[in-house]
């Protein structure tokens, strides 16, 4: 019973060798993507061969907006994880509660702002990105209905995100798997048995994330030997406010440029048509589960950094950096291998179509190489962020995102015009990705090494104020 509870517990990760740190909290961290990933996997597999390839690329178009409209809880999530990691790294108890309190409301009025909106911009959003008529209708509903039930989906994120920085990836990957498990069966419920099409696997998603976000609020109040969870901690001072906005707008702004240039990318991939939109759907969610590691690295040497500098021991952020780069190349090398040699029988899981299979198979070798250079990107980023430097890795992203893929995308398409493909080969959109990951993980490696980052810790900041 005691090996199971410290399971639960949180994990300090200022004490013992630093890659088992990582490796104790990345493993059901991991996990715990991977059963996220399998929100929208499995409403693309169910959509995809219960009612058609147009409804799966009705759920694809939907997806870019989606992300594009949630940026505000990127930007929560992102300055909480710092702050709580960094309050809880340093034993301050006071701090860390009126932070979690904070993060409570904020996502509060975040997600009303998402609900009041939503209704307005979902379908212009969808025209202006030139989905086609034949999809419009299913991607509107599917789309609305996420946004307006947004609440559960926003809450889990920002209370697993809290649960995450005080060292506890293990009861947020629990509670996730549970909210999977019935996200399956409600789809299957209602595509299969009572016919409800695309729509069905919306409402699916969002009453499983809502269980979900209700389990992490339990937890939380329960662990009051930590911190305190009251109504006067949710009444918490505007300064907590102001600092974990500050932290996170920079973040939430490269979700939104990297939203934008999904939007912008995804307007390009709409002129190819349904098969090539159905191509990419099927390529995103492979790339979604190919890209949780790096992405899991990037949080966890968010989180190990953060506390870290809490405790004022930068010889370890920077002797844990090169252990947790060591193992994302490992495993992204390692990811790229089973990519290149068996990815067309993970393609034939979302379809029945053979064309659409090999295209989808075409497409995913363009990008196979370029998870090891995401793997440096990730674990880079990663680190600034946790000691405070959120500013670097939103200009980095604008750069490679914003002003590097999208004007490839659209020049490597405008140049192989021809006949065959008269709005260009569609292989441009993969190609601009590839090269905008290994220029990113590029620069990130120069600003990584420059070390402008340590001079920007929250903790040392906050010392210096009270000085």
């Amino acid at each position: 019973m005691a090996k199971i509870s410290q399971l639960f517990a949180p994990k300090d990760m200022t004490v013992g060798e630093p890659w088992k740190r990582i490796v104790e909290f990345s493993i059901p961290m991991l996990i715990g993507n991977i059963a996220q990933q399998l929100y929208s996997t499995v409403d693309a597999i169910v959509v995809g061969r219960y009612v058609g390839d147009n409804a799966l690329a009705a759920v694809g178009s939907a997806l870019p907006v989606l992300f594009f409209l949630l940026v505000l809880f990127v930007a929560v999530a992102t300055g909480a994880g710092i702050m709580v990691s960094q309050y809880f790294g340093a034993k301050d108890r006071d701090k860390l509660s009126h932070t979690i309190g904070a993060c409570i409301t904020l996502t509060a009025i975040a997600s009303g702002i998402i609900m009041v909106v939503a209704p307005f911009v979902v379908r212009p959003l969808l025209v202006f990105i030139n989905t086609p008529e034949s999809i419009l209708d299913w991607s509107a509903s599917y789309l609305l209905i996420l946004l307006v039930g947004n609440v559960g989906s926003s809450y889990f994120n920002i209370l697993s995100g809290i649960l995450r920085g005080l060292g506890d990836s293990f009861s947020a990957l629990l509670y996730l798997l549970i909210s999977t498990v019935l996200n399956v069966f409600l789809d299957i419920l209602f595509v299969v048995r009572f016919d409800l099409g695309v729509p069905g696997v919306a409402y699916a998603t969002v009453i499983a994330q809502m269980i979900s976000a209700l389990l992490c609020a339990i937890k939380l109040k329960k662990m009051n030997d930590i911190f305190d969870m009251n109504f006067e901690m949710l009444k918490s001072s505007k300064d907590y406010m102001v600092e974990i906005i500050k932290l996170g707008v920079p973040s939430g702004l490269t979700q939104a440029i990297l939203s934008l240039a999904m939007v912008t990318v995804q307007s390009l991939t709409n002129s190819f048509g349904e098969a090539v939109i159905a191509a990419n759907v099927i390529v995103m969610r492979v790339d979604g589960f190919a890209m949780l590691p790096n992405f899991t690295f990037g949080v966890t040497m968010t989180t190990y950094t953060g506390q870290n500098v809490g405790a004022k021991r930068f010889d370890r952020v920077e002797l844990g950096t090169r252990q947790g780069l060591a193992i994302a190349v490992g495993v992204s090398t390692f990811i790229t291998l089973i990519l290149i040699l068996f990815g067309k029988h993970l393609m034939a899981i979302f379809t029945t179509t053979t064309e659409l299979v090999d295209l989808s198979m075409r497409f995913m070798r363009i990008l196979a190489v370029g998870y090891i250079a995401m793997a440096v990107q990730q674990v880079y980023s990663g680190v600034m962020r946790g000691a405070g430097d959120t500013v670097t890795p939103m200009w980095i992203s604008l750069i490679t995102t914003f002003f590097l893929r999208v004007p490839l995308a659209y020049g490597i398409a405008y140049i192989t015009k021809s006949p065959s493909y008269p709005n260009g080969r569609p292989e441009s959109i993969f190609i601009s990705l590839l090269l905008a990951w290994v220029f990113g993980a590029l620069i990130n490696f120069y600003f990584y090494k420059k070390g402008t980052w340590k001079e920007k810790a929250l903790f040392r900041a906050l010392s210096e104020e009270r000085a």
